[in-house]
């Protein structure tokens, strides 16, 4: 969802019924958070794209990719 020019996306369910669990999204992790949404995803598979659509090196793009995970984790998006 896109708000007054920022990307960002609402855990769902009853845990977050008081809404405390929006993330903003920079553009990169919009970039995946749109590649990977309503399908089945990894960390490698998060550093792949993040390879292909940025010049990142692997190692820097799988260490990120982690990051991500964990914040989407922590939020719900993920299980």
């Amino acid at each position: 969802m896109v708000i007054c020019g920022e990307a960002i996306v609402v855990g769902h369910g009853k845990a977050n019924m008081d809404f405390s669990k929006v993330i903003n999204l920079n553009e990169s992790a919009a970039y995946l958070f749109r590649a990977v949404v309503g399908r089945e995803f990894d960390a490698a598979e998060l550093a792949r794209l993040l390879c292909e659509e940025y010049e990142v090196e692997e190692a820097v793009a799988l260490e990120d990719a982690q990051k991500i995970m964990k914040e989407w984790q922590e939020a719900g998006l993920t299980e």
